[in-house]
């Protein structure tokens, strides 16, 4: 169905954008708050959960009326349990958290309707639960909640002035409002129920946010490397912001895959190599996949042993991909074995692993090696 298309990658922010929200009114003006509060989103970022959950208890018990901690609560879930809706307890857990911060936040706007603050945890409690059920293809739940997004999103826009925060929402908004229709063509006729946008200015206005932004500045540099490796096809400008995420946060294995798959689209392998290899030592179920296929790419590009990079490719190919997380690495393996093949002069194998790679594979440069080869 065509909104359930719509949403699905229009929404692509919604993965983060709860871990950034922090607040403002009467927190933010506590500058004791405010120093825990952001001692609490690195610690999240990091998967430090034990100092998190302290930090969080203390906010609680400081805001009780604030949706600052159920919304930490829920943060911490969503990292601690990723992916989140593979575990039903955890994401029985995170529903309740997010439901608790949007009551909340609801309370808030009963007071004051043009309250950014409350605007913000609004925004992002729908955000998570669009997220989440998208995650989880139930696409009803899903529309749902991302209509109710966008209404505060759309609050959010008038906001952008008094806060670099958010120059995020609403560059991700101009880009992809533009973006996605280009992409699939089917939802062009919906488009006339959401404002123009504009995709350079949107990239614009989202790198501000990663440089200046104080909550939002993690989720900016992770959607900007995301959106110049999928759709701008520059891996080397994805560097920038994925390698900032790796390095300020080491343990986080989405950070660390995405800043591992800039270097090596970026040709920069000996700069990813010791990546991959800290990668190696994450405990965390996405992580295995992925490291075989950059193994792959290693082995391939920069030691040019296609024996090794194959075998790390199917390796790879034998594991299962998380189709929110992990779904692009099967694509890239796919296409590695049909290079693999194309040099050993396997015109049928090359074809059909590059027919296996379009099949799951959506970045842009993949797309248009997989479609020359004849």
């Amino acid at each position: 169905m065509p909104n359930t298309l719509l949403v699905k990658k229009w929404f692509l922010f919604v993965c983060l954008l709860g871990l950034s929200f922090s607040g403002r009114a009467q927190v933010l003006t506590d500058p004791v708050a405010q120093q825990t509060i952001l001692k609490t989103l690195d610690d999240i970022y990091n998967l430090e959960f034990a100092n998190a959950e302290v930090q969080i208890r203390q906010l609680q018990t400081q805001f009780p009326q604030h949706p600052i901690g159920p919304i930490l609560r829920a943060t911490e879930l969503e990292l601690q349990y990723l992916p989140l809706h593979e575990n039903k307890a955890a994401t029985a857990q995170f529903i309740q958290s997010v439901e608790q911060g949007l009551s909340l936040a609801k309370k808030m706007l009963d007071k004051d309707a043009d309250d950014p603050e409350a605007v913000f945890f609004a925004l992002t409690a729908h955000s998570y639960l669009a997220s989440l059920y998208n995650n989880k293809s139930e696409s009803l739940k899903a529309v749902g909640e991302s209509k109710k997004a966008y209404n505060y999103l759309r609050e959010g826009m008038v906001l952008i002035g008094k806060n670099p925060d958010f120059y995020f929402t609403t560059g991700l908004y101009n880009y992809y409002i533009e973006r996605y229709p280009m992409d699939h063509s089917i939802v062009k006729p919906f488009m006339l129920f959401f404002e123009d946008g504009d995709m350079a200015l949107g990239l614009k206005q989202m790198d501000i946010a990663a440089k200046k932004g104080i909550f939002m500045r993690p989720a900016a540099n992770y959607y900007l490397a995301h959106i110049l490796l999928k759709h701008e096809m520059s891996p080397g400008r994805a560097v920038v912001y994925a390698k900032y995420l790796a390095d300020k946060y080491p343990r986080n294995p989405l950070f660390g895959m995405i800043n591992a798959e800039a270097l090596l689209l970026a040709g920069r392998y000996a700069e990813a190599r010791p990546y991959v290899q800290r990668l190696k030592q994450m405990p965390n179920k996405l992580v295995p996949m992925a490291v075989n296929t950059f193994t792959g790419m290693l082995a391939e590009y920069a030691d040019k042993d296609d024996k090794e990079a194959a075998e790390a490719y199917e390796l790879a190919l034998r594991q299962p991909f998380n189709d929110p997380y992990t779904k692009e690495y099967h694509a890239f393996a796919y296409a590695g074995l049909a290079r693999i093949a194309a040099r050993a002069n396997d015109r049928n194998r090359a074809r059909m692993n590059y027919k296996k790679a379009l099949a799951v594979g959506q970045y842009k440069a993949l797309i248009r090696e997989a479609k020359a080869y004849k």
